[in-house]
């Protein structure tokens, strides 16, 4: 059975930083590609990054520079280090898994296979 469960998320203010993990269990980590992605209050669910075996990581512009993702496979953990946060960036975080295809690079929430419960990212003074 595949779990996801994202943790580290909480109030920061502008400019600090917060380090997100996604504890992935059920599922071989390095078979699979996992994405961050966040959402925000009467907001469409967003692509915030990916990894993956097949080409690497990705970012989109709203966040290059600023997040890094990770993975340890062997804690079977995807990290999501974030940097001068913005107030913009509050929203629910979640990870997911997405085992064959483009959907995490393309940036398309419903091509994910699994999600976690996601965890609450807050930036502000």
């Amino acid at each position: 059975q595949v779990q996801l469960v994202e943790s580290g998320g909480g109030l920061v203010q502008p400019g600090g930083s917060l380090r997100l993990s996604c504890a992935v269990s059920g599922f071989t980590l390095d078979d699979y590609t996992i994405g961050w992605f966040r959402q925000a209050p009467g907001k469409e669910r967003e692509r915030v990054s990916c990894i993956s075996s097949r080409y690497g990581t990705y970012y989109p512009d709203s966040v290059e520079g600023r997040f890094t993702i990770s993975r340890d496979n062997a804690k079977n953990t995807v990290y999501l280090q974030m940097n001068s946060l913005k107030p913009e960036d509050t929203a629910v975080y979640y990870c997911a898994t997405e085992y064959y295809g483009s959907s995490c690079l393309h940036g398309y929430a419903s091509g994910m296979d699994d999600w976690g419960k996601g965890t609450l990212v807050t930036v502000s003074s």
